[in-house]
């Protein structure tokens, strides 16, 4: 799958995207993401929203190989 970062989520992942293995829920992920980008992203990433494939998903949610993960922080503005 592709993971996309966005704003904030990009600079403490210190990447816009990368790759990763599918076929892993959201929690999964996360997990193991924090893991890869360390204690900075893992904080960032409690504030962000996820999609799949455009979808807003949930912890429980299913990420299959192939698919597009977008990272988003809270955006201010109106």
């Amino acid at each position: 799958m592709i993971v996309r970062y966005f704003a904030g989520a990009a600079e403490a992942a210190g990447r816009k995207e990368q790759q990763h293995p599918g076929d892993v829920t959201v929690a999964e992920l996360k997990a193991r993401l924090s893991d890869e980008h360390g204690e900075e992203f893992a904080r960032v990433l409690t504030a962000c929203s996820v999609l799949v494939d455009g979808t807003r998903a949930t912890d429980e949610t299913f990420a299959p190989t192939g698919a597009t993960v977008d990272v988003l922080p809270p955006f201010a503005g109106g």
